[in-house]
Parts: structure tokens; C-alpha cells; sequence
């Protein structure tokens, strides 16, 4: 897949919850090439601090109109910089970057938790245009963390959800709701994306269910082209570079989570 680098003009932002933002940006060029599971690295200020690139998982794509969406959590000063920026500004993106989940599901599963969900959402498109509705199931702290069902509620045939507080559906991480869920269809692939831990007991759960089960990883990266191997991390046999190489792999193929 070929990556560009290119000047995206802010759209607009819109406030998701307290610390999450969705920032839209036109960027036809990787519009274009832009498949679920890849992701973009942002330079968010024109000056020389923060000096390294953020990436962020491509949300959505309107590929019409030239539009590609970001989700992305307020955590550091980068973020809070992105946060800032209003329709009109330009922003310098490299993408479309990494490897995207694969497509030929016909009954999918998602699994996912914090902005793991945001990569998600393209997939949901993806598998929505192939005329495949996806079922859901997500996990929050508390309910307000569990906005992304109002994002999702178009897109998702069942939706589960489940909080720590039980303050929004079933009470406990996902791991509370999936046994019900994966004995709810005869779903033929699951995809997760979110904390590790949880990804790591997602997969093996599917995986003891005998169903293929692909993750996306989110790690540290400092160039995002695999050069500096900050997002290295241990596959099965081989060191993985979670930006170049993944950041979606077969469950199988990873060996730290």
C-alpha cells in the first residue's frame, strides 16, 4: 500500500465525551487508499515540540468527499494541541499506514473497549457495504465511557455492553458478556481492539472456541514506518513491528500482549 504524505485541512471536531474528540479533516489522497485497521501519523503543531508524530487509527472515511476521521483521546500535550485545532487549520499527515484486518467474515464479531473502538467503526462500514452487519460488544469503566454506542447503533446488528459499575448494561469487563454472545450466532471471525489484557483474554477465548480471531495492537511508535522499533514487541518465532507489520494480526501470531 502506498503512503503519502499530505496537507489535511481541518473540518471540524466534535466533543464525544470529556476527554474523547473525533476530529474530521480533508485528505482525499489517503481518503483514498485508506483501509479499516490503518492508521495515520499526525503532526500536530508546526513548531518543534512535541517533535514526534502521534498515530491515530482511521475512524471513518468518505471517500466522496475526501474525509477522513480521527477518535482520539486527550492524554498529553500532543493531544491537547490536537484538541485545539480549529476548521481551517492544516495538519501534516503519513498514511495510510500498517496492515488492515482482513474481510471475508460473513458473521463477525467485534470486541472492543476505549478508542480500540474508533478502528473498529471503519470496519463496521467496510462490512456494511459487503451487505454483512457486525454484532458488538463493548466495555466501560462507567456509562459515560460508553458513548460509542450512539456511534455504533447504526452500524451493529446486537450490541452488547458492559461497564465495571455496572452503570450501563451488564456489570463486569466483556469477558462478563462474551461467553452469552459467542454462544448467541455462529460467528465465523472475531476482531478486538482495545487494553491488552483484555485483548489477550478476548482472543483466548475465541481461539479455545475454535473461531479465528484477529487483534489490533496499540503501541508506543515513534516513526510509525518500522525504523526506530519502539512498537516492537514478541511474535510467535520472530520480533514483531507492531506499526509496519501489524497493527492487525491473527491472534496466533502474537506472543506479547
Amino acid at each position: 500500500m502506498t503512503k503519502h504524505m499530505e496537507d489535511a485541512k481541518v473540518v471540524g471536531q466534535r466533543v464525544l465525551n470529556a476527554t474523547t474528540r473525533q476530529i474530521d479533516l480533508i485528505a482525499p489522497v489517503i481518503a483514498a487508499d485508506a483501509v479499516p485497521g490503518q492508521f495515520v501519523n499526525v503532526q500536530v503543531t508546526k513548531h518543534s515540540a512535541p517533535l514526534l508524530r502521534r498515530p491515530l487509527g482511521v475512524a471513518a472515511v468518505d471517500r466522496e468527499n475526501g474525509v477522513l476521521s480521527l477518535i482520539y483521546r486527550i492524554l498529553g500535550e500532543a493531544t491537547q494541541l490536537l484538541a485545539e485545532a480549529c476548521s481551517g487549520d492544516v495538519l501534516s499527515l503519513v498514511g495510510p499506514l500498517g496492515r488492515g484486518f482482513d474481510l471475508q467474515a460473513k458473521q463477525p464479531l467485534f470486541v472492543g473497549g476505549g478508542t480500540g473502538l474508533a478502528p473498529l467503526l471503519y470496519l463496521a462500514d467496510a462490512f456494511r457495504a459487503r451487505g454483512i452487519v457486525p454484532d458488538v460488544l463493548m466495555g466501560g469503566r462507567t456509562a459515560t465511557e460508553l458513548f460509542w454506542k450512539d456511534l455504533y447503533e447504526e452500524k451493529a446488528g446486537l450490541l452488547g455492553l458492559t461497564t465495571d459499575d455496572g452503570s450501563l448494561g451488564t456489570q463486569g469487563t466483556v469477558l462478563a458478556l462474551l461467553p452469552d454472545m459467542l454462544s448467541a450466532k455462529a460467528y465465523d471471525c472475531v476482531y478486538v481492539c482495545g487494553p491488552a489484557p483484555m485483548m489477550k483474554a478476548v482472543s483466548a477465548a475465541a481461539l479455545a472456541a475454535g473461531l479465528p480471531c484477529q487483534v489490533s495492537l496499540e503501541k508506543y511508535m515513534g516513526c510509525g514506518l518500522g525504523a526506530c522499533l519502539s512498537c516492537s514487541c514478541q511474535g510467535v518465532g520472530k520480533r514483531l513491528k507492531v506499526c509496519k507489520d501489524g497493527p492487525v494480526f491473527w491472534a496466533q501470531e502474537v506472543a506479547e500482549w
